[in-house]
């Protein structure tokens, strides 16, 4: 075999590739696996996205090049969203960059602005698409911790004392993701004024600010955010187009035009059929995302018991599309635990580990799986 690129020794598979592979097997095997760990939206996309994406099947140019900055009408969707829902007025020429997935655009913003040995601030536990891209840019992770003690919000007194030389960027992700803490005004404020100081990227990772949310959250609505940050956004998880793959990239303009020049090489534009639901998606209601919340909060409500059942504790004032929970005191580790529960009662649900040191101890259920499914899971542990 060709010999690799040294890069790729940096990187493992993705966890829920490997895992994923398991569980297929199992199922295969006869074994009736119930699948907790995957964040992919169950419900359907709203009827007028449907009807929009099947009406532009047939639209004269629906099978050609698109542009690379997407159709102007989503970019202005876009911008038209931020106002309405976070009161953020966006330059839908120059400050909105339509992507197929924010996952995309974590690439493309770290090709943009990391060389060989810069280093970027990643949260622990956090997504860990952060450091696999960091990896592969071959820069170097430098992890700021979370904890249960602060509401997961980050500890400026270690920051301050954080050598800042080599940072280029900062992800930040609120709501977060695994724990499902939300932000505090007063944690993007002082992001915002810390990263002016330090001249580094700041990047919020927001695709969850709808999900069981009371009051739904950009960086960008804060004083002074866009001389310094960025955000990405989705429409996979608040609009249940996960596999249809539309983001965005909204904020400073000078950054948004340095991730073009990588986009503009990367690909050759989003499916115009998708461009159109996703204008659809950006224009519906609020009692859309009140629908969707009186979903998951059912399911919440059901997963909590799951989980008292296996003895964790949880934080019932957590947002987003997970339940974070604590494992009980014991010598048993996340993966050794969420593996006993795979193989004795068939239930998959993610190890704290995969997110960063700082999980150890926690374990994390989706709640994109129907009630009847979960309740099915509460009867398994008797």
């Amino acid at each position: 075999m060709i010999e690799t690129a040294n890069r790729l020794l940096s990187v493992q598979e993705y966890y829920f590739s490997r895992k994923l592979r398991e569980v297929a097997m199992m199922i295969k095997a006869g074994h009736p696996v119930i699948n907790m760990g995957i964040g992919s939206p169950d419900l359907a996309p709203h009827s007028d996205v449907i009807k929009a994406l099947s009406k532009a099947m047939d639209h004269p140019k629906a099978n050609m090049y698109q542009a690379y900055q997407g159709l102007p009408e989503l970019r202005s969707a876009i911008t038209n969203f931020y106002q309405t829902h976070y009161q953020v007025t966006l330059d839908s020429n120059t400050e909105v960059l339509p992507l197929m997935g924010s996952k995309e655009g974590i690439m493309h913003i770290s090709m943009a602005f990391l060389n060989k040995d810069d280093q970027v601030l990643l949260p622990n536990p956090g997504y860990p698409t952060y450091t696999s891209v960091t990896k592969l840019m071959q820069a170097e992770p430098i992890y700021y911790e979370l904890s249960a003690d602060n509401d997961w919000q980050p500890n400026f007194e270690a920051l301050e004392v954080t050598d800042t030389s080599r940072v280029k960027i900062m992800w930040v992700n609120y709501p977060h993701m695994p724990t499902g803490a939300d932000v505090k005004v007063e944690t993007f404020d002082r992001l915002i004024a810390w990263a002016k100081r330090k001249n580094i990227l700041l990047v919020n990772d927001n695709p969850y600010s709808f999900v069981l949310t009371q009051n739904p959250q950009s960086i960008l609505s804060r004083p002074g955010a866009k001389e310094v940050a960025v955000e990405l956004n989705s429409l996979s998880k608040s609009f249940n187009m996960a596999g249809w793959r539309v983001g965005m990239l909204s904020g400073n303009a000078e950054i948004i035009q340095a991730v073009l020049k990588v986009k503009s090489n990367m690909d050759s534009g989003m499916f115009y059929g998708i461009q159109q639901g996703a204008i659809n998606a950006l224009n519906v209601d609020q009692s859309w995302f009140e629908g969707l919340n009186r979903v998951y909060q059912k399911r919440k409500n059901l997963i909590k018991i799951l989980a008292t059942k296996l003895e964790t504790q949880y934080d019932s004032k957590s947002v987003g599309l997970f339940v974070w929970a604590k494992l009980p005191e014991r010598t048993i580790d996340s993966e050794t635990f969420i593996d006993k529960i795979l193989h004795e009662h068939h239930i998959f649900i993610t190890p704290g580990t995969i997110f960063g040191s700082q999980g150890e101890g926690f374990i994390r259920f989706s709640l994109c799986v129907p009630e009847a499914t979960i309740e099915d899971a509460i009867n398994r542990l008797g």
